[in-house]
């Protein structure tokens, strides 16, 4: 690795986004060095781009961007017992800092303090060479590629929301928003036993994708279209209302659809983050005693996204749409920001840029 580049992504501010060199990190005791192989590009990170913030995480010192995220193990730290130099890793990008309640709990992705890739002040993975907590370095089998490896990241938020849905044989499931997220909510539903999945868009086009990976109702919906209105679509499609409904868009309207259109008893799961307030029909979630659960990122999910795509459970290839070289970082933003496609994928080494 001696006189090797170490290429990153870069924001410096809003707008700001630069492609330079940076010194190829050193492995503590507990961490790996990786050679990244590929990235996805997550709206998060087209969010930061735009807008220099999201909600209280403000970009004020140049950061690396990039947190769905696999690669190969090049330097192991000395007290790292459950990996070896060569190993194919997936990255979970969110490590406790301290053993605070939430750790001891198991939901250490409530914890304050935890590291996060890519989110500020702290650096994600979308370089080179990318230093990281052992611990949260996942070996990939052979039958898993690096691309399935860092798709495990998304995937990742569908297996959290739907554990908090309680998705399980039977269920009948309503998606709104089919974007990257509300795909694999859609996978991980129907690898989960749902019998039947609604899902809803504005465009055809991502409907289009919903139905080639397993949808069963694509709906499609229109800004003018009363929450009210979409909701007793979804029961006419499904025969009576949902069991679950999950959230993706965090659009005002579509929270209020998620709850008229849920069935008594039944729980709604917010994923999608949108305005800080909403205006929603609290009293009629209440009186008819549908759940409303919220969702931050997940926890424990790698183990069984690994298990769920080397077994063929799910697949989620159909998701990368896009390829592009490391060195064409900015073509690549703009693809994402443009909403080409689904999922955009970063290819960090030069010598291989196989899936």
């Amino acid at each position: 690795m001696d006189g090797e580049n170490n290429l990153c992504v870069v924001l410096h501010s809003k707008g700001d986004l630069r492609l330079e060199e940076r010194p190829i990190p050193e492995p503590g005791p507990n961490d790996v060095l990786l050679r990244m192989h590929s990235v996805g590009i997550c709206g998060s990170d087209v969010h930061y781009w735009q807008h220099g913030r999201i909600a209280d995480f403000v970009v004020k010192q140049p950061m690396v961007l990039g947190h769905e995220a696999a690669g190969r193990v090049v330097k192991v730290g000395s007290a790292v017992k459950h990996l070896n130099v060569g190993d194919r890793v997936a990255v979970e990008p969110g490590v406790p800092r301290e053993m605070d309640d939430f750790l001891k709990s198991g939901r250490y992705n409530l914890s304050p303090t935890i590291f996060f890739c890519a989110t500020p002040p702290d650096d994600g993975n979308l370089c080179q060479y990318y230093k990281h907590c052992a611990n949260f370095c996942y070996k990939l089998p052979d039958n898993v590629t690096f691309e399935e490896g860092a798709l495990i990241e998304p995937l990742s938020v569908g297996i959290h929301a739907c554990r908090r849905a309680g998705v399980t044989l039977g269920t009948t499931v309503l998606i709104c928003g089919s974007g990257p997220i509300g795909l694999v909510c859609l996978l991980v539903a129907k690898a989960m036993g749902a019998s039947v999945v609604v899902i809803t868009d504005l465009s055809s086009e991502r409907l289009k994708m919903a139905q080639e990976v397993g949808a069963d109702f694509p709906l499609l919906v229109t800004r003018e279209d009363s929450a009210q209105d979409v909701a007793q679509r979804v029961a006419g499609r499904l025969g009576k209302q949902p069991h679950v409904t999950i959230e993706c868009t965090g659009a005002e309207s579509s929270i209020q659809t998620a709850i008229y259109a849920t069935r008594s008893g039944g729980v709604v799961v917010l994923v999608g983050l949108g305005a800080e307030m909403a205006s929603v029909p609290l009293v009629n979630a209440a009186v008819r005693e549908v759940d409303i659960r919220g969702v931050f990122r997940y926890c424990n999910t790698w183990p069984m996204a690994i298990a769920m795509l080397a077994s063929g459970k799910v697949n989620v290839k159909p998701l990368v749409t896009h390829r592009f070289p490391l060195e064409e970082a900015a073509q690549a933003f703009e693809t994402t920001r443009q909403g080409h496609g689904v999922k955009v994928m970063l290819k960090c080494d030069q010598s291989d840029q196989t899936p």
